[in-house]
């Protein structure tokens, strides 16, 4: 299939086609009269591409994800305790925004059930289920 095609059933712009393909994130394509032809599965080269792009992943991680398994152990290793402290620091935003709309104080740190749950918060332990992944009341107030 051409750029053209490829850019239009995956929502991704030629040039960032040609921009990975100059990085070496995707395979330089077959040419025919001059033209890249792409095989279908370029396609789902790029759907993870850009998976992994909105993930997080610097263009270098991605392509150290196309190397070999014992290179790439360490890089995924890293990244997947990157991403469980995003999870933990999302979860923690999502209990504070959620006791914010149902707390009747006026400011939610001056509420004994929001200072309990911001101490788990502290609390090594706290992101293992010891506390951190506890939400606060359904009443949000005190």
């Amino acid at each position: 299939m051409t750029i053209g095609r490829l850019a239009e059933i995956t929502g991704v712009p030629a040039s960032a086609v040609r921009f990975w393909e100059r990085h070496g994130l995707l395979p330089a394509p077959e040419r025919q009269g001059g033209q890249r032809r792409y095989p279908a599965e370029t396609a789902e080269r790029i759907v993870l591409l850009r998976k992994c792009q909105q993930a997080g992943l610097s263009l270098a991680e991605i392509g150290e994800l196309q190397q070999e398994r014992s290179r790439r152990q360490a890089m995924i290793r890293a990244k997947v305790t990157e991403i469980e402290q995003r999870m933990v620091d999302l979860e923690h935003a999502h209990q504070m925004l959620t006791h914010a709309l149902q707390c009747s104080r006026e400011d939610i740190v001056d509420c004994p059930k929001f200072r309990e749950q911001m101490a788990t918060w502290r609390t090594p332990g706290a992101a293992e289920g010891e506390g951190g992944g506890r939400r606060p009341s359904a009443s949000g107030s005190s």
